[in-house]
């Protein structure tokens, strides 16, 4: 591991204790309490599902599998962190690192389950219920105040150094395995073989992605969240969408790439080029001020201009917007703030922590925010020949050539993603 990332990480922490306890004396709390949370078995089984830590926990701790463990922020002495890792011969306990990041805790190894001892003038944050549900005596404290926790949500909205190199890693990883997916598709392969090929070059196991890849061919390409892996190759290949990302030190990728097959009309392939254009245009227009929604809607301008100029729609760039035609072609948002979680906290709040809801004509925007630098954020254009969103437009007298939309139906759809921090003077796109 790099002693850059080392040094990264410890300006990181330093930076979060810093922050955590100037919280402490705003808000008076001798103590913030963050719980890594526990996995629960399916209802009526007891097999249990992937776990994945708390996101504020994971800010501070490279664990993000760690169950049953807690980090103590003190406003005067080192964070203490009670890890669960009990002796067991079922399942291998979770080890600490020799890292140079555990000699900033006081490290606490816990074979048994272990409640922190808190005061009442504590804050105690994380899945709450959960121990509860779990018959635990919960620690004094004060159970995820709203304040607090909102602020603790805009301290990660900005990343820091060793994030953002966290981040970076991560895109490299699964751009690996993008290239896998692509060469397994070229092949002939079927969606699970892909997935195994994406999964195969991208160095990890199915239950360490950081969301369930998708992986469309032909129609299944215009499924926004696709949640299957047909195990045979269909007969003819007409596209490959592959949403797919990795985790790094608990960080998150999230790119989409799509592919064409040998059987798609020529025109797809060249939408396809046109979609990399509008990605490529608006990741040149960010930087620190500008306001997402803006840039969102901008993307609406540049998918008339693509239905126009390729002969989908005959009207005007006005009308295209004004009547829901790009809306029907593209139903979800620009992008979204990215980091431990792929859809990162604070997207939807003001600085202050105020909401700041998506417009209502576009609900599936995740991201309202005005850019500041620091922030992480996806941007992924799309254009989809889903059917019940255009079913109602054919009832219509508006010009869209029905033909080219038939012929470009069984291919599904198009959406490229990559991610990219906003830095002072612009923007670093860390997706190679």
């Amino acid at each position: 591991m790099s002693e850059t990332l080392f040094r990264q990480q410890k300006a990181h922490l330093d930076t979060l204790l810093s922050a955590y306890r100037s919280l402490m004396a705003q808000y008076d709390y001798d103590a913030i309490a963050l719980y890594s949370g526990h996995a629960t078995p399916h209802y009526g089984d007891d097999q249990m599902p992937t776990f994945q830590a708390f996101g504020h926990f994971v800010h501070w701790v490279p664990l993000w599998q760690a169950e049953h463990s807690w980090l103590v922020i003190h406003p005067d002495q080192r964070p203490t962190l009670y890890l669960y890792a009990p002796t067991d011969f079922w399942h291998l306990p979770t080890a600490l690192p020799q890292e140079p990041w555990v000699g900033e805790f006081e490290v606490k190894l816990c074979t048994d389950v272990t409640m922190p001892a808190l005061g009442e003038r504590s804050a105690i944050v994380g899945d709450i219920n959960a121990l509860r549900e779990s018959g635990a005596a919960l620690p004094q404290g004060q159970p995820n105040p709203e304040t607090l926790v909102h602020a603790l949500d805009e301290l990660r909205m900005i990343k820091s150094d060793y994030e953002i190199t966290c981040l970076r890693e991560a895109n490299r990883l699964a751009m690996a395995g993008h290239e896998a997916a692509h060469a397994a598709f070229a092949g002939a392969s079927c969606e699970l073989d892909i997935q195994l090929a994406y999964l195969a070059a991208s160095r990890q196991r199915e239950s360490h992605v950081p969301y369930a890849n998708i992986i469309g061919m032909n129609q299944h390409a215009g499924v926004l969240h696709y949640q299957h892996y047909d195990v045979r190759a269909p007969r003819q290949r007409f596209s490959l969408l592959v949403d797919a990302g990795r985790r790094f030190r608990g960080y998150s990728a999230d790119i989409t790439r799509t592919h064409v097959g040998p059987d798609a009309p020529a025109l797809f392939e060249t939408l396809i080029g046109a979609l990399h254009g509008v990605k490529d245009r608006l990741i040149a227009r960010l930087a620190p001020g500008v306001d997402f929604v803006t840039l969102h809607e901008q993307m609406h301008h540049e998918l008339a201009e693509v239905l126009i100029d390729h002969d989908l729609f005959s009207g005007s760039r006005e009308q295209a917007i004004a009547e829901g035609v790009t809306r029907a072609f593209c139903p979800h948002g620009l992008g979204h703030s990215l980091g431990i979680h792929v859809h990162d906290v604070a997207g939807l709040r003001t600085a202050s922590g105020e909401p700041s809801p998506a417009p209502e004509a576009h609900p599936a925007l995740r991201l309202t925010r005005t850019l500041m630098p620091g922030m992480v954020v996806t941007i992924e254009p799309g254009l989809y020949f889903i059917p019940m969103l255009l079913m109602p437009l054919r009832n219509t007298s508006l010009p869209i050539n029905w033909t080219r939309v038939d012929q470009l139906a069984p291919c599904g759809g198009i959406r490229i993603e990559d991610n990219v921090v906003i830095t002072p003077d612009g923007f670093d796109n860390l997706t190679p």
